[in-house]
């Protein structure tokens, strides 16, 4: 789906009434794995604020707080999407820990800067039928990629998709493989679209977001999926669970610094947070249009940006439909 395709179909819904019943446990955990990164990416928000300063001593999550969270993940066959502060992938146990969670029936989504691979570990990840590698590109040539992911090779980051395809399609392996770019200030998108999907299953283009840090101008693209003045309930209310590397949790992933306290998973079950007071207070607010009485969402920048018809589990469905065969 192209860019003009996804700000032209219909990100809302009719009816929002089922969602009065929670799911009984939530589709994805969104986890910080590590607050360490090897990029200096200008519009990331934690580049650009003193977060990372904050989990210094909590850098990366620990193994057995991973394993619970991956065992109870496992037990509704929910994905643990590995993101968080930095790169995933700099955690010195992310590959033993993706493949303890696909062990115990987990799902898996990793999104790397795709620096860190080589042919043993992209092996071991695509042997253990990690469900989505989503390599953060945001260019597609030299120049750019050196300006918007500060730090990193773009030369090396192309022998690594490539590689990584090239692996998956040798192993038979389940794995899909996609990339993701957002649509910023001094990049082509239809460009960037038209030499990655070459490479991939998939490419995803993404509207840039601020996590209540960045910069609006610095968007490609600010035309809004869900209109405020419609008062249109979050979906990431009704579908994510958003754990730091401390096993804390927050109302949705807006909240980067972990500054509101919705559960403690060292503490407490993911189900019984993902159905406590606070949360369905907060979902029955969004549904019934009252979304400003809440502190975080009146004043988010992003949630505009969001949409119920087009989420990482359609980005799941088209990169099985468009997987990538090498020649």
């Amino acid at each position: 789906m192209n860019r003009m395709k996804a700000d032209n179909m219909k990100h809302t819904l009719n009816d929002y009434s089922e969602f009065y019943q929670t799911l009984e446990f939530p589709k994805m955990v969104v986890l910080s794995l590590t607050y360490v990164c090897n990029a200096q990416c200008p519009g990331c928000p934690y580049t650009i604020s003193s977060i990372r300063e904050q989990y210094k001593d909590y850098n990366f999550i620990a193994d057995d707080l991973f394993r619970k969270i991956a065992d109870e993940c496992a037990e509704y066959h929910s994905y643990i999407r590995f993101t968080g502060g930095g790169e995933p992938m700099l955690h010195p146990h992310a590959v033993e820990l993706m493949e303890y969670a696909k062990s115990k029936g987990a799902k898996i989504g990793l999104i790397t800067n795709g620096s860190m691979f080589n042919e043993e570990n992209a092996r071991r990840i695509l042997e253990a039928q990690v469900d989505m590698v989503e390599f953060s590109v945001d260019a597609c040539d030299n120049e750019n990629y050196s300006r918007v992911r500060k730090g990193l090779d773009f030369n090396h980051l192309l022998r690594n998709v490539e590689m990584m395809v090239r692996l998956r399609n040798e192993l038979g392996s389940s794995t899909r493989i996609i990339a993701s770019a957002i649509n910023q200030e001094g990049i082509n998108l239809n460009a960037v679209e038209a030499f990655w999907k070459e490479r991939v299953d998939y490419v995803q283009l993404r509207k840039f977001l601020t996590w209540g840090f960045g910069d609006t101008s610095k968007s490609g693209d600010p035309i809004a999926y869900l209109p405020k003045e419609q008062k249109v309930p979050c979906p990431w209310l009704f579908e994510r669970l958003n754990v730091d590397s401390k096993g804390k949790v927050t109302l949705c992933g807006y909240d980067i610094p972990f500054k509101y306290d919705y559960g403690d998973v060292t503490k407490d079950s993911i189900k019984n947070i993902w159905h406590n007071d606070k949360f369905e207070t907060i979902r029955k607010l969004h549904l019934s249009g009252d979304r400003d009485k809440i502190d975080i969402c009146k004043t988010c920048t992003d949630g505009q940006y969001r949409t119920w018809t087009y989420n990482y589990f359609k980005l799941v469905e088209n990169a099985e439909k468009n997987r990538k065969v090498s020649d």
